[in-house]
């Protein structure tokens, strides 16, 4: 199994400077951070799935943080009630709440006077860096919640980097290619200085390794549509090249 010590070697290797560089060793955080947060936003991947029922509403309140016990949300696809109040996401009922716009909910439910069972929801911030009351403020709800009730947020976060200290991720287990494919990208940047006017050292040297991330980049976007049926005819199948139609 490869690990995060074969994709340092190999960037390394690539590059042709020593693993024991001091300039190299600086700079590989930086390199591992360019190379994930590439392949994590590029790749719609089922790794960075996660959903949290932790948290809960406050009575009489339409402001709604979001948990952070597994990981901090980058994207929230949708949010469950759970109901009766006061219950646990897999002790009670899920009922999904629909999206809307913050205007809308600031008219039909613009004050505390109508409380309910949270209807709509709207994500008005991803600031966690205010102070005061509003510092964590990130979803509003419609009506104003009535009681304390369970929010099941689900979405997507990043998985902690890989490193010297966390050698295998699912990257490095499943697209360790692709992986060492995005950061020679990065280290060719680091190293080679291309695109900087006057001063490219080794210009195709980048040009290659972005075709070969695109290259392998293709194959792991049918890979993970394959995972969430949304290949082939909304199937777990590839499209065959002889095979047509496709199947139904």
């Amino acid at each position: 199994m490869t690990s995060y010590n074969d994709w340092f070697t190999a960037i390394s290797s690539h590059i042709v400077v020593d693993a024991t560089n001091a300039d190299l060793l600086t700079i590989t955080p930086t390199l591992v951070l360019e190379a994930e947060n590439r392949i994590y936003r590029e790749l719609d991947m089922f790794v960075g799935n996660i959903r949290d029922g932790s948290a809960s509403t406050v009575a009489g309140s339409r402001n709604f943080n979001l948990p952070t016990t597994i990981g901090t949300f980058l994207i929230v696809d949708d949010l469950n009630l759970i109901t009766p109040a006061n219950t646990a996401p897999d002790s009670g009922a899920r009922t999904r709440l629909i999206p809307a716009s913050l205007s809308y909910l600031d008219y039909v439910w613009n004050s505390n006077t109508v409380l309910g069972p949270p209807q709509y929801w709207a994500y008005i911030s991803q600031n966690t860096y205010l102070t005061g009351a509003q510092a964590q403020t990130q979803i509003v709800l419609g009506p104003w919640p009535d009681n304390t009730y369970r929010i099941e947020v689900i979405g997507k976060f990043q998985p902690a980097p890989m490193s010297a200290t966390n050698l295998n991720t699912y990257l490095t287990d499943n697209l360790f290619d692709l992986l060492v494919a995005a950061g020679l990208v990065a280290a060719t940047a680091w190293q080679q200085n291309f695109g900087a006017a006057g001063t490219v050292d080794n210009a195709a040297m980048a040009v290659n390794w972005e075709a070969q991330y695109q290259k392998l980049k293709g194959s792991a976007v049918e890979w993970e549509a394959r995972k969430k049926h949304a290949a082939a005819s909304w199937t777990s199948k590839r499209v065959e090249d002889a095979a047509q139609p496709q199947r139904g």
